[in-house]
């Protein structure tokens, strides 16, 4: 799923985290878990109609300042 040389580095505690949370949740996999939260999260900044608006709604979650 994470194919074709893309790579990201995740802390080895948050992987088994998420490793831990995907198996109760009943995800085929880690990498499917991964997938799904990162398309969640990305649908909500998607619907923005502005760079302005992306910004506010990260203010508003407390990413950015």
């Amino acid at each position: 799923m994470f194919g074709g040389g893309n790579k990201i580095k995740l802390d080895s505690d948050l992987l088994d985290r998420i490793k831990q949370v995907s198996e109760v949740a009943g995800y085929a996999s880690h990498e499917e878990f991964i997938v799904h939260v990162l398309e969640k999260e990305l649908a909500q900044f998607e619907d923005a109609g502005s760079d302005e608006e992306i910004v506010e709604k990260l203010k508003g979650l407390g990413y950015i300042s």
